[in-house]
């Protein structure tokens, strides 16, 4: 006997993405906010002001990517709990990349799935971690092994959040926005050489095409089965340097900026980028103060733990190549010779 599930359908994830100031907004449902000790401290109050709901509640975490953990989760799981939340209430994520990352994940499980809304306060967040739906946490064997893709009602980006970031925050986020003209825009790239992130105007304009450009790729690929994998440049490397240091020496975006110095290295070796592009890429990196340098002290075991990324297979490892500048190639066909071969150019000295 067979019996069949008729599901095939088509679900609308749809939603906006508003760069400008933060508008009032109205939810007649019960409503939390899941932020931080540090933007709670910061931001907390001009928020309230924007909210009109039927009952708030806020949930206030630890600051910092140590603690994108199952702890957190389940502080932000029973909060909902024993306020009675429903399905029909609403999270906001209030905060940068780690915030939004576990508001979402626990807007996925909570009853099966509630909405919840992003409203990044860093450059890193608002230009790549609050769109998408890519939620989750961390736990021992790496970052974001955990996780779901659940898509948020809407996101608004309001610079004014950025007056009180440290330039260090600043600068992480410009990792990822570099990331992103260097896999699919090259006259982004030409223009972020010149670009001036001091003026307001510049900046909105910058971050306004990093958005755009994420929006086009997971409108193209939501759940990461293709070309979306190709915005993971860098973390490969990334994620287990973050590891590796326990999350608490680099800022992702730092992380970040190192990994793409280590994926240049190997498109070189491969002959897809010039070494003269890689030098480029590299001194914009130095001249926004993030780290392009990194001491592998063990290449087996760094080489051994890109097998728990999430794009790698048992026996292959996928990496994200830049193919000179504005272009990129996904390839599980590095050998193993040649992937070591980069990584002993950042061993132990």
């Amino acid at each position: 006997m067979l019996v069949n599930i008729p599901l095939k359908k088509t679900i609308d994830n749809s939603y906006d993405i508003m760069i400008d100031t933060l508008p009032s907004l109205h939810f007649n449902k019960k409503v939390a906010i899941v932020t931080n000790t540090t933007v709670s401290k910061l931001h907390l109050n001009y928020l309230k002001k924007h909210l009109d709901v039927k009952e708030l509640h806020v949930i206030v975490l630890q600051d910092g990517e140590q603690y994108k953990n199952q702890q957190s989760i389940d502080k932000i799981l029973n909060s909902l709990f024993e306020n009675r939340f429903n399905r029909k209430s609403l999270l906001i994520a209030f905060g940068g990349g780690v915030i939004g990352d576990m508001t979402g994940f626990s807007a996925s499980i909570y009853q099966r799935g509630i909405d919840f809304i992003q409203i990044p306060t860093t450059l890193l967040s608002q230009v790549d971690a609050s769109v998408g739906g890519k939620t989750g946490m961390n736990n021992s064997y790496g970052k974001n092994l955990i996780g779901a893709f659940h898509q948020p009602r809407a996101v608004y980006i309001d610079s004014y959040f950025l007056t009180t970031l440290p330039s260090r925050e600043f600068n992480a986020g410009f990792a990822e926005i570099l990331k992103m003209a260097v896999t699919f825009n090259k006259d982004f790239f030409k223009f972020l050489q010149n670009a001036n992130l001091n003026d307001e105007s510049v900046l909105q304009d910058v971050i306004k095409k990093a958005v755009a450009t994420k929006a086009n790729v997971v409108a193209l690929d939501e759940k990461e089965h293709g070309i979306r994998a190709a915005l993971n440049y860098g973390h490969t490397f990334a994620h287990v340097i973050e590891n590796e240091t326990k999350y608490k020496k680099y800022l992702h975006g730092e992380a970040v900026s190192i990994g793409m110095v280590m994926a240049n290295e190997l498109a070189v070796q491969m002959n897809l980028m010039s070494s003269d592009e890689a030098k480029t890429i590299k001194e914009l990196l130095i001249k926004y103060d993030l780290p392009v340098e990194y001491e592998i002290k063990n290449i087996q075991k760094f080489y051994d733990a890109f097998f728990l990324d999430k794009k790698s297979s048992d026996t292959r490892i996928t990496f994200i190549i830049p193919h000179g500048i504005g272009d990129v190639k996904i390839s599980d066909e590095c050998s193993k010779e040649l992937v070591v071969s980069v990584l002993e150019k950042f061993g132990a000295r």
